[in-house]
């Protein structure tokens, strides 16, 4: 067996691997003490299992906020962590900003792009309850928010510059909308339109549009069927939109002009429950969309166009595995992972400068985090 000062002296350990070992599996205390932890969101976990036992004190040796603090004076509430279900991203008035729901904290929260210090910061927060989506829109130099909630009804809130805050414009009817779970937003002829995908028994997914003073119900697609997401996307510069369902395929809905409405034009066949199955990568071939490969993972609730230019990297459409950031593969034709993230539900990008490219992916159960797209040249 191991000696008890078997670990004396180490100024740190990262990884201690206890099980199936015939020397260590005695170990029942942990001694954590001269560790020097940084209190940040990674050790947000073990304060929050430290609230439940009787441990000695350790000490925080950063960031300076809590440089020397006690961890038994933290609680986690006191991270800066940001866990979201969805992220989006807007450009207004010279600023670029990502927008995030966050159903845990109870609010739309924002992050501004600094160009001078190349961060990101923390520039304002809109309060709301079980926030699923906070989607912008931008209409004739103003910024709407639209605020899709689980409990409480949805709302609409816009940007006030006289004052630079948001305020609530316009309640969202709860009849129609019960359980949101996706937003989109659209342009059609310049006129400006959202669609609130719903998921519950009782709603109906709906279209509505801005009419100059407020937004009104314009369309209300196949009520029942508890749809999980809507996409908007241009097939042969005809608008369409696309519905994915826990109750039937993927459906397909064209604009038909005259009318000004979406009407049912095909389906996507031999699709499984958006709870199981794998992912699947597909292609417009003119008529209708066909498989050209699979990827694992535990269910697809999201249908995610993407125009394939090159080896730039895409995201995968599944929800239930981790998230994986995917890049194509040229002499395979095909797609592979690259950098997975777990809990992961949507991802949003951003070009503040031209030579930098962010991408943010929201998880709701780990960390959110931000890549940026690096081109290394590996000609020498």
């Amino acid at each position: 067996s191991l000696s008890p000062y078997a670990f004396r002296g180490l100024k740190s350990l990262l990884h201690l691997f206890t099980m199936n070992s015939f020397l260590i599996c005695k170990i029942f205390f942990r001694d954590l003490q001269g560790n020097i932890f940084s209190c940040h969101c990674k050790l947000k976990w073990l304060v929050a299992w430290m609230t439940n036992t009787t441990v000695d004190q350790l000490y925080c040796d950063g960031p300076p906020v809590y440089q020397g603090g006690k961890s038994n004076n933290l609680m986690a509430q006191s991270f800066d962590c940001i866990t979201g279900l969805s992220v989006d991203s807007i450009y207004f008035g010279n600023h670029q900003y990502f927008v995030f729901a966050q159903p845990f904290s109870g609010k739309c929260g924002f992050l501004e792009w600094d160009h001078v210090e190349m961060v990101f910061r923390d520039n304002d927060d809109i309060n709301s309850t079980s926030t699923v989506i906070c989607k912008p829109l931008l209409i004739d130099n103003q910024l709407f928010i639209i605020v899709a909630q689980l409990f409480g009804g949805s709302h609409i809130y816009k940007r006030d510059v006289s004052v630079n805050k948001f305020t609530k414009i316009q309640d969202i009817d709860i009849l129609k909308i019960r359980k949101p779970n996706d937003v989109e937003t659209f342009c059609i002829d310049d006129e400006s339109f959202f669609i609130i995908a719903d998921s519950s028994k009782a709603g109906s997914t709906t279209i509505y549009k801005w009419n100059g003073n407020g937004f009104y119900s314009h369309q209300s697609l196949h009520p029942w069927y508890r749809d999980t997401d809507a996409e908007y996307l241009e097939i042969a510069n005809k608008p369409h939109l696309i519905l994915s369902s826990s109750s039937q395929r993927p459906v397909i809905y064209q604009w038909n002009k005259s009318q000004k409405l979406f009407e049912r034009h095909t389906d996507i066949p031999e699709m499984e429950d958006v709870f199981i199955g794998d992912s699947k990568v597909m292609k417009w071939d003119g008529s209708m969309f066909n498989e050209i490969q699979t990827m694992p993972s535990w269910g697809s609730m999201v249908f995610q166009p993407l125009l394939v230019v090159g080896s730039m990297p895409f995201w995968e459409v599944t929800i239930l595995s981790p998230k994986c950031i995917a890049g194509r593969e040229r002499k395979a034709n095909s797609f592979t992972s690259k950098s997975c993230i777990s809990s992961h539900r949507e991802a949003s990008h951003l070009s503040p400068l031209i030579t930098v490219i962010f991408l943010l992916a929201s998880s709701f159960k780990g960390k959110t985090q931000i890549y940026e797209h690096i081109i290394i040249d590996l000609s020498n």
